[in-house]
């Protein structure tokens, strides 16, 4: 789970708010490689090429000055409005004006074949819809987050734009203008008439080629299709279908196709406070996020998404033990296990919340908790998919013979803090989930399994979490054994089936959590005061433990509370429906944007909550 506090320093002022749109007042566009965030202003204003983890082209995000953006709006004073095409990542921003009424449509072609699938077209086309209106377009890439140079100049209908790693050319059926490092254009639309602007990437792979309106239409009905095709197979038809099918076309967004990888979200040192230094790079696979991931789309019925990632987990699986077991908590989105971190140092960060970083280093701490949410995966794929193969299942009775030689030992647990490794309670819930999942694997299918040394660590953890782990004092389950500090992460405890949800111990707990860390449905995972993480500065409450109150609540028979609670989170989302890390004091998103984890948790949520109302 990208939780990630590392790092010391101090939290600054911040720079001037007037220069970076909220966090919240951006949509995402993506091809299954990468993302563009557009905001409500027209404006790209993150986009890394040619893939979620490759060096940004548009930055502005974290750079007002040095990031670069493609910036696209009407140039009269305008209001504006954001919405998706129906049942699509096809995003749509529209201006109104005392004139005319104009509308973008931002889209990413999802490429199948031959070289398309290298050219990560991002196709930007206008219309004015109403009266008249004239625009301005100015498109100023800066390579390597900033740091490399390049040259820009007109070729034809066409802006090439060519640095030492990258090269792309815009395409415009307008007039461009360039004076060697940008392109821009000036230009009136009446009603009815449109433009369109394509950016490519070019190069050995991918040939230059223009982007004419009729093919700009083509690509933006293929687009379409594709995902209201996709989203065709959703099993779910609840109460709350708009938002369910708008997180799940979200985390569809965030998937690496080439190797059915999950980022934890497209974006890097969004802050968690503004100002301070809780900024980390999300655009990564944590174990966790992608694991539960799988879950809330098995429950939707996107079998195929499920299928990818048990191939990309199997493939990083090792079985001898590195210090930190067969799994790393994250890796690239290619497999790769190394991940340094780095500052960029000439980027001022969002508002002035510096340091921007890149890699993390969190990558080699050990977080029991991901062989939980790993077996817990492959449990529901092996139920609900397809049958594991004979070889996964060796690999699964491998990882449950070391979890059951390491589970009872101190790590840096599920928020991965910096002050230490700890006796967390989370990570011991989840080590008893890997054990009890794969018992149940092993039972139902007749497969082999030393299962009275598996029953005999599930039991000794079972024990020691009820003994050692449940404060009399508080009247709760705590954070760490033998504490007695709160944390939203044993709202997991009744979601695991580890404890009745109407058991008397959990029904104190819940109450005791309530009292303590929710205000108006929102949860902090815990107190910072209480249980320092290394870090100076607060940070807003986590929306993914909203979430968890939420099914919480359901499962405990507390209904009228639980959809209370839910319809609340609903009013916190953006006005796409989109969700952040965190939600700040007076309701701000904060922190990497959109996270995958946040909007697992709200499937998961209204599942179940749906169907307890029945």
């Amino acid at each position: 789970m990208a939780f990630e506090n590392a790092g010391f320093g101090g939290c600054g002022q911040g720079a001037s708010s007037e220069r970076y749109l909220p966090i919240a007042e951006h949509g995402l566009i993506g091809d299954l490689r990468t993302v563009a965030l557009v905001g409500t202003d027209g404006t790209i204003d993150w986009y890394c090429c040619p893939r979620f983890d490759a060096p940004s082209v548009f930055g502005s995000i974290l750079d007002a000055d040095r990031g670069g953006s493609f910036e696209l709006a009407a140039d009269v004073p305008a209001r504006t409005r954001q919405f998706y095409f129906p049942d699509t990542n096809v995003l749509i921003t529209r201006f109104f004006a005392a004139d005319g009424v104009g509308e973008i449509q931002d889209f990413m072609p999802i490429g199948d074949e031959g070289g398309e699938v290298h050219r990560h077209r991002l196709i930007r086309r206008l219309l004015c819809v109403r009266g008249s209106l004239p625009f301005t377009a100015r498109v100023a890439p800066r390579f390597g987050y900033g740091t490399e140079p390049h040259s820009a100049r007109l070729q034809g209908d066409s802006a090439l734009f060519v640095s030492e790693n990258l090269s792309l050319a815009l395409t415009a059926t307008v007039p461009l203008e360039c004076d060697g490092t940008d392109a821009w254009s000036h230009f009136k639309l009446l009603e009815g008439e449109s433009a369109v602007f394509a950016l490519d990437r070019v190069g050995s792979e991918v040939a230059q080629r223009g982007c004419a309106r009729r093919e700009a239409e083509d690509e933006f009905q293929a687009t379409v299709r594709y995902w209201r095709r996709w989203l065709s197979a959703s099993r779910y038809h609840g109460r709350w279908r708009e938002m369910v099918h708008r997180s799940a076309l979200t985390l569809k967004l965030l998937v690496y196709a080439p190797t059915g990888a999950i980022v934890a979200a497209p974006t890097t040192s969004l802050p968690e406070e503004i100002g301070c230094e809780r900024n980390w790079d999300y655009r990564y696979t944590w174990v966790r996020d992608a694991a539960f991931c799988i879950y809330a789309m098995l429950r939707l019925g996107f079998t195929s998404e499920a299928e990818a990632f048990m191939g990309f987990l199997s493939s990083c699986i090792k079985c001898e033990d590195e210090g930190t077991g067969p799994l790393q908590i994250m890796y690239g989105i290619d497999g790769r296990r190394e991940l340094p971190e780095h500052e960029l140092s000439h980027f001022e960060g969002y508002m002035g919340s510096s340091p921007v970083r890149v890699g993390n280093g969190a990558a080699t701490q050990l977080q029991l908790d991901i062989y939980g949410a790993l077996i817990d995966s492959i449990y529901l794929y092996d139920k609900w998919g397809q049958p594991i193969s004979s070889n996964h299942w060796d690999e699964v009775g491998a990882v449950v013979d070391w979890v059951c030689d390491h589970w009872d030992q101190p790590d840096e647990g599920v928020w991965e803090t910096r002050g230490g490794r700890r006796n967390f309670l989370y990570s011991r819930l989840m080590c008893w989930v890997a054990i009890e999942r794969a018992m149940r694997m092993a039972t139902r299918r007749g497969l082999p399994a030393d299962l009275v040394r598996w029953g005999r660590s599930r039991d000794a953890i079972y024990r020691q979490i009820m003994s050692r782990g449940w404060s009399a004092e508080v009247g709760a389950f705590v954070q760490q054994l033998d504490g007695d500090v709160l944390d939203a992460a044993v709202l997991m405890m009744p979601l695991v089936k580890f404890v009745s949800p109407v058991d008397p111990k959990w029904l104190s707990t819940l109450d005791a959590l309530g009292a303590n860390l929710v205000t108006d449905s929102l949860v902090h995972r815990y107190d910072v005061g209480a249980s320092p993480d290394g870090l100076l500065g607060t940070e807003g409450t986590f929306s993914i433990c909203s979430f968890w109150y939420i099914e919480a609540l359901t499962r405990a028979g507390r209904l009228e509370d639980a959809r209370l609670a839910f319809e609340k989170m609903l009013t916190y989302s953006n006005h796409l429906g989109l969700y952040a890390e965190e939600i700040g004091p007076t309701g701000e998103q904060l922190g990497n944007f959109p996270q995958a984890f946040t909007h697992l948790s709200l499937i998961s949520a209204a599942f179940n909550l749906d169907r307890a109302l029945g």
